[in-house]
């Protein structure tokens, strides 16, 4: 790994503080067959914490277990980031379909521990959507490192039909939107559309806790299993440094 030459400062009041990014070696593009990948990230030994993370959300960075990331390629700015600004948000008829058919699920917060029932789904979804990528995991240690971290205020909704696990959304909550680390489902009940219903539910619930923005990670137009993202209207990217809302479909 490689020391960034673009330090990052945060800037509080009446101090600025400098923060180390490094780069990673060049790597095979997890979203775009046939390109070569770069990720910039946060010292591991920079002291992180959710107002750290409130403000490098807003400079395009994810998190990814302990650590804070962002693409940053010497050729390719496809990966852009998204966000949802939920006083704003209209959904589409399908969309309304999805809320409608998904009104007999319970939905309930849980704190994010490692619970042996959201490992099983999880290990079901990969199977099902993801096999033999890097997210297929059967350690949970792995699976502990990928979602859940010791600084963050991270929580899981819990989809329910009954009392079967449908879905869980896991989340990190910031003072003022929140950010979608990762939804998995049942992959065997297709027909309620349960990824889509958790970001509407989660735009919901961001909208009556009076939260402005539901981040969504990466938006990357060729990528169809990153694209979907962008019929959440409105949209918003990060791009040339700005907040903009996305025109194109």
């Amino acid at each position: 790994m490689n020391k960034a030459d673009d330090n990052a400062q945060q800037r509080q009041p009446g101090a600025t503080r400098t923060i180390t990014l490094y780069m990673s070696p060049p790597h095979d593009c997890a979203y775009l067959p046939g390109r070569e990948a770069i990720t910039q990230f946060i010292d591991p030994a920079q002291t992180i914490n959710t107002r750290l993370y409130d403000q490098l959300i807003d400079a395009g960075f994810r998190r990814s277990g302990e650590y804070l990331y962002r693409p940053r390629c010497n050729t390719c700015r496809a990966c852009l980031p998204a966000r949802i600004p939920v006083a704003a948000f209209r959904p589409s008829r399908s969309q309304r379909r999805t809320w409608q058919r998904n009104q007999d699920l319970t939905v309930s917060l849980a704190p994010a521990d490692f619970r042996e029932e959201h490992f099983n789904l999880y290990r079901r979804y990969i199977s099902a959507r993801h096999p033999g990528g890097g997210m297929d995991v059967s350690e949970p240690e792995r699976y502990r490192e990928f979602l859940l971290s010791t600084w963050s205020d991270t929580w899981c909704y819990e989809f329910r039909s009954e009392s079967r696990l449908l879905a869980v959304a896991v989340i990190d909550r910031l003072s003022r939107g929140d950010s979608a680390v990762y939804t998995f489902y049942d992959p065997y009940h297709a027909e309620r559309s349960l990824g889509r219903f958790a970001v509407l539910w989660q735009i919901a619930e961001a909208r009556r806790l009076d939260l402005s923005w539901l981040y969504l990670g990466y938006w990357i137009q060729e990528c169809p299993k990153m694209s979907y993202k962008s019929g959440y209207r409105p949209l918003e990217i990060f791009r040339d440094g700005l907040w903009q809302t996305l025109l194109q479909p």
